[in-house]
């Protein structure tokens, strides 16, 4: 199974819609990503570092789950240019990207 991490920093003076994302974000990733290939994705809202009076050091994360790996890049290559023109509508945080192989 392919993974692809999607991670977006909790830095100071950023702004982060989390119903935005979660409702119509969710749904154009759905949309598009689904019939290529997308078998699953879950997305988490950060809520604390180790200790509970810190802040998580992510907002949010996103994980989007697929089969191959060549189903992530041919998915991506086909949609990031609509998925990534909807970031703005809901976070000035430039998230970042892995792409990983689970191993269980």
């Amino acid at each position: 199974m392919i993974k692809v991490t999607v991670l977006y920093p909790n830095d100071e003076g950023k702004n982060f819609d989390h119903v935005y994302w979660s409702t119509t974000h969710l749904k154009l990733v759905q949309n598009l990503l689904g019939p290529m290939g997308l078998v699953n994705g879950e997305m988490e809202k950060g809520v604390s570092g180790t200790d509970p009076n810190s802040p998580a050091p992510f907002i949010a994360i996103a994980h989007l789950y697929f089969n191959t790996v060549e189903e992530v890049h041919t998915a991506f290559i086909a949609h990031a240019g609509a998925i990534m023109g909807d970031i703005s509508n809901y976070t000035d945080i430039k998230p970042q990207f892995q792409i990983s192989e689970t191993m269980l």
